[in-house]
């Protein structure tokens, strides 16, 4: 399958979601902050696309993504939040990413990377 990053300041929130995905057949790396996901794509190498939460401290979802992409062109990625406002959709829709809404279910979670995956001109 695929090797996703996930990043979510929240360890358990992060933990649920890696246990998700790899049940589902994905290589999951886990972060809790920006530095250490930028840290574990340097050691592992850039990932198929990127399951991010939107709202964390110092270096939010968007911004991760942003620094991501310089080095992982289109990286894919996916949004999770419990903020869904307006801005935010619109911002989702802007960087071209998929979204779900926190809490999900873990065949919403994996819909949804599947699609995000099976994507015209993603590489997994």
């Amino acid at each position: 399958m695929a090797r996703l990053l996930v990043v979510d300041n929240e360890p358990d929130i992060c933990a649920l979601i890696a246990r998700h995905l790899v049940r589902a057949g994905h290589e999951v790396l886990c972060a809790h902050d920006a530095a250490t996901a930028l840290a574990e794509v340097a050691l592992h190498g850039p990932p198929d696309a990127a399951v991010l939460d939107v709202d964390m401290p110092d270096v939010d979802g968007f911004a991760l993504l942003d620094r991501l992409r310089v080095q992982h062109r289109g990286l894919p990625a996916l949004f999770l939040t419990v903020m869904w406002s307006g801005d935010v959709r619109t911002r989702v829709a802007e960087y071209d990413a998929g979204y779900v809404a926190k809490p999900c279910t873990e065949s919403a979670l994996r819909e949804a990377v599947e699609a995000l995956l099976t994507r015209p001109g993603a590489t997994p």
